[in-house]
């Protein structure tokens, strides 16, 4: 790949424009056949039927124009169809689309497993695995987890979403939803309250519930995604990771949501001085293509060949995609999430004085919740429900996360421009409530 240059990061200062309301019938005929042949465990908040993208403004099929602060999920890092990232992928489907990194050796996963290495928060020789998605990066963990201490133990905490296979599903515990019905789970698993005070974990649960020689792995979110975009203070996170050490228990990092420069640093682990023994990441990873991976001491991730393998994880196209994503990343992206994240954090603090049902605007870069309360000050699921569904009509693209709360993870060439518009909207559909 060549050096990137500014026009690479395709920034743009679009806003939306709303030409016919929302799904039109392009839209609406497309969501028929939709509901007539798709799962119906999909969750879709509201009609956005989406015919392309540039940067965080996206297109419905009717031709109306929207922002998007969700990423599609917190995936498109670089905004959508970023053209460095799209000729990073053509240049490898050129050469090959794939050729399984277990059996068989490619340079562009071996680069990728470098860099990851590199940027990750832990001292000493570094190990990769690739997978095809957070979900599986969670079950990798699980598995070496199990292997290096031959314990089958795991603590979890309530919130946390860490993927819907059943192994991951065993430490999800976001909404009953999506634990309903799939029982049994991995036995051994035990959930506490996320920032319960860590002598409390240590005295009711380590030394009351779990075999100690049998406890594998503790699972934390360094800033609890689904859950409610919590962030823990630094001093819990360090007295969780002295009590792993204490008892020879590996602390694994979720950075699924958190990680990949959201927060203005590559891991969010940077930001509390925390140092796992194994971080998970995907979404954010490949701009969009397909790809999560496994980063672990050498020490740890020391299992023999075939223990543990994947035939699309690493696959060549999303790691060619995900190199590009680091560079733009390191050149200018995490600077921008730390700026834009930083304003959109106070215009909503700000926001939250001035107009009723917005309260706790928190978060890091460009991962921010607030809270959306009734007339009295109570967390309100409906309202935020409706907030979601009016900004939709507004033009703007957002998710909900935890029990009332609002998530903006948009990708990371928001601009403060944008950001405005963002918080008028915001206003308009507040007043109306």
């Amino acid at each position: 790949m060549s050096k990137t240059k500014e026009s690479d990061v395709k920034m743009n200062n679009y806003l939306p424009e709303i030409k016919i309301t929302p799904p039109g019938p392009k839209a609406t005929a497309i969501i028929e056949r939709d509901r007539a042949i798709m799962s119906p465990s999909y969750t879709r908040d509201y009609g956005f039927v989406m015919e392309r993208g540039e940067g965080c403004i996206v297109w419905d099929v009717d031709g109306n124009r929207f922002l998007d602060l969700a990423a599609g999920i917190a995936v498109c890092s670089t905004g959508h169809s970023n053209p460095y990232v799209v000729n990073a992928i053509r240049e490898q489907a050129e050469k090959f689309l794939h050729m399984s990194g277990t059996d068989f050796y490619y340079e562009v996963q071996i680069r990728l497993a470098e860099r990851l290495a590199s940027h990750a928060p832990i001292k000493g020789p570094k190990r990769v695995f690739f997978t095809n998605s957070g979900a599986e990066s969670i079950e990798c963990a699980i598995k070496l987890a199990r292997h290096y201490t031959r314990g089958h133990q795991m603590l979890a905490f309530y919130g946390s979403f860490h993927g819907r296979t059943m192994g991951a599903l065993s430490l999800t515990s976001s909404k009953n939803i999506q634990r309903k019905n799939f029982g049994p789970f991995l036995s051994g698993v035990v959930h506490v309250n996320y920032q319960q005070p860590v002598d409390s974990i240590e005295r009711d649960v380590i030394k009351r519930v779990i075999d100690e020689g049998n406890f594998a792995a503790v699972f934390v979110e360094p800033i609890q995604g689904e859950g409610g975009y919590i962030v823990p203070s630094k001093q819990w996170l360090k007295e969780l990771r002295e009590l792993c050490t204490r008892y020879g228990i590996l602390l694994v990092a979720d950075e699924v949501q958190c990680g990949m420069g959201r927060t203005g640093k590559m891991f969010a682990c940077e930001h509390f001085e925390l140092e796992p023994d194994i971080i998970c990441t995907a979404k954010g990873i490949a701009s969009g293509l397909p790809l999560g991976a496994v980063i672990a001491r050498a020490d740890v991730m020391n299992w023999q060949p075939g223990q543990h393998a994947s035939t699309f994880g690493g696959n060549p196209v999303a790691c060619a995609a995900a190199n590009a994503t680091l560079d733009l990343l390191e050149q200018c992206l995490m600077q921008n999430a730390t700026e834009v994240g930083d304003y959109l954090k106070a215009r909503l603090a700000e926001l939250s004085q001035e107009v009723k049902h917005l309260a706790n605007a928190r978060g890091i870069g460009l991962m921010i919740g607030i809270d959306v309360v009734d007339k009295d000050g109570v967390p309100s699921p409906e309202l935020r429900n409706e907030i979601v569904k009016r900004m939709f009509y507004e033009g703007i693209l957002i998710l909900g996360c935890g029990s009332a709360s609002i998530r903006f993870c948009p990708p990371l060439v928001l601009t403060k421009e944008q950001v405005d518009y963002t918080i008028e909207a915001m206003r308009r559909v507040c007043s109306t409530l």
